[in-house]
């Protein structure tokens, strides 16, 4: 019989196999960097190599100056992890990746107002999308998994197995090399990684990291006739219509006029409260629910300006809605004075500077819902251009070092230093975290000498903040700059000599 006659034909090359074997590298690689370890740098870097994975593994590779594109990107998305790990540097990490993983396989949309929504679609089935392919793979014909075929799996491996065993054993009697390289074996070790979160950890990481590399969208769901028919324009009687808008704006604009006018004489005139209230508990008491009261606004105007409405047919309900959204800037801009005035009277804290951040925004997006207006623009320009300003902020934001700023804040504007602040809180500074050291030895020179008992906090809260600060776990993989910069500083001659 001619042997060429029995021999098995080639074993194909299996479709996407570069995406496993990129999956099970990557977690290889993220088990080495991040799992037991603090975050750092080893974000940053495993992001890096994510990003190369995606781009290696594609089905059809980019080319190389849209891949050096799309890892540049990256870089600049999580570049806030090298400063200091964030939730919103990590964000930022994620949404790099997600553009990467979409650019590789064509999926960006060509007008920047359609991104978020396709970001929607794709993190809507990220978590599904190892298990949905597993799933199909096992359900192919030919692969699909029986008891049956588990078993002969394994007495497949029974005799190689034993027969391995019984070389070893023997080898290790005729050569006392591998009788010592055996018995040095730490079996501990390798059942280290048996352990349950660790084994979580890489579950996690392989559903993240495989749908990056094989990313899809959600299907658009088809719009129902059901759904058309609410887009109709209502009658001009009906509870959005002409008339019942038309009074809506009329009365809406007389109730914000008085707040507006009691703002401009009690917080931008100055004018004398009544007895028992301060112009700090009036800023208090005004400055979240406004907020709360400018989104309730914007919504609304939203639907009373929507396309083929009243608004756009009636030039006086479109100069209400303008009326009424410049006294919604005004509400927002005295809501910052108020919160401004609160932290001069309480001093300053991360939520209150969340809160003028915050106060901003709806500022901002209050400003951009009149542009729509002036422009004819579309609510998915809308939303892409508040999306723009939020990640815009939150984006340099994960590069300040907010307990840093608040505590050289708090202690500038202290009693103890400027003579008319509030006494400085010791115990809210100390739980800002190491941070907030250069600002502390600020408050030392600066404190006068006769303030001895404020003096021994102070030193205490240093002392133990750089104590901890020293004894952290310290590698390389939880490298930042954030935390070179501190170390630098506590080594300093003049810090150590304090």
């Amino acid at each position: 019989m001619d042997t060429a006659d029995i021999l098995t034909p080639p074993m194909p090359i299996r479709r996407g196999s570069g995406g496993v074997a990129a999956l099970l590298a990557l977690v290889a690689l993220a088990d080495f960097l991040i799992f037991g370890y603090a975050p750092g740098i080893n974000l940053f870097l495993f992001a890096v190599a994510v990003s190369v994975g995606i781009l290696l593994s594609a089905r059809k590779p980019p080319s190389p100056a849209k891949a050096a594109l799309l890892v540049g990107f990256l870089v600049l998305a999580s570049a806030p992890l090298l400063e200091a790990p964030s939730l919103s540097g990590l964000a930022f990490c994620v949404g790099g990746l997600m553009s990467v993983a979409l650019g590789s396989a064509r999926l960006m949309p060509r007008r920047l107002t359609a991104l978020p929504l396709v970001y929607c679609r794709f993190a809507l089935v990220l978590p599904f999308r190892l298990a949905g392919d597993v799933r199909k793979y096992l359900a192919a014909p030919g692969k699909r998994l029986s008891l049956t075929g588990v078993r002969q799996s394994i007495s497949l491996w029974i005799m190689p197995l034993v027969l391995a065993a019984v070389f070893v054993s023997l080898f290790a009697a005729a050569n006392p090399l591998i009788e010592i390289a055996l018995r040095s074996i730490d079996f501990g070790v390798l059942l280290q990684f048996l352990d349950f979160w660790r084994i979580g950890f890489w579950m996690i990481i392989a559903i993240v990291v495989w749908a990056m590399l094989r990313p899809r969208l959600k299907r658009r769901a088809a719009r129902s006739q059901a759904s058309r028919a609410f887009m109709i324009v209502p009658a001009r009687n009906a509870p959005l219509g002409h008339a019942s808008l038309l009074r809506s704006l009329v009365l809406f604009n007389a109730v914000f006029a008085v707040q507006t006018l009691l703002d401009l004489v009690y917080l931008w005139g100055g004018a004398d409260l009544p007895d028992h209230m301060s112009h700090a508990e009036y800023a208090h008491r005004g400055a979240y629910p406004l907020i709360a009261t400018a989104l309730l606004a914007a919504g609304f105007v939203l639907v009373a300006m929507r396309r083929g409405g009243p608004g756009d047919h009636s030039p006086l309900i479109r100069g209400l809605v303008h009326a009424w959204i410049g006294q919604n800037v005004l509400l927002c801009l005295s809501s910052m004075l108020r919160l401004g005035l609160y932290v001069e009277a309480y001093s300053l804290t991360e939520l209150r500077v969340a809160a003028g951040l915050w106060m901003g925004l709806v500022a901002i997006g209050l400003v951009l819902i009149l542009l729509r207006i002036l422009l004819n623009r579309s609510n998915q320009w809308l939303i892409a251009a508040n999306l723009a300003s939020l990640v815009t902020v939150l984006y340099i934001s994960a590069f300040i070092d907010f307990p840093a700023l608040i505590a050289r804040f708090n202690i500038i504007h202290s009693q103890e230093i400027s003579r008319e602040g509030p006494p400085l809180d010791l115990v809210y500074l100390s739980s800002l975290g190491p941070s907030v050291i250069p600002a502390l030895d600020l408050y030392l020179s600066m404190l006068p000498e006769h303030l001895i008992d404020q003096r021994n906090e102070a030193v205490t809260v240093r002392y133990y903040l750089a104590r901890n600060f020293g004894m952290r776990r310290s590698d390389w993989r939880n490298w930042t700059f954030r935390a070179a910069r501190l170390e630098s500083y506590l080594l300093a001659p003049a810090a150590i000599a304090r």
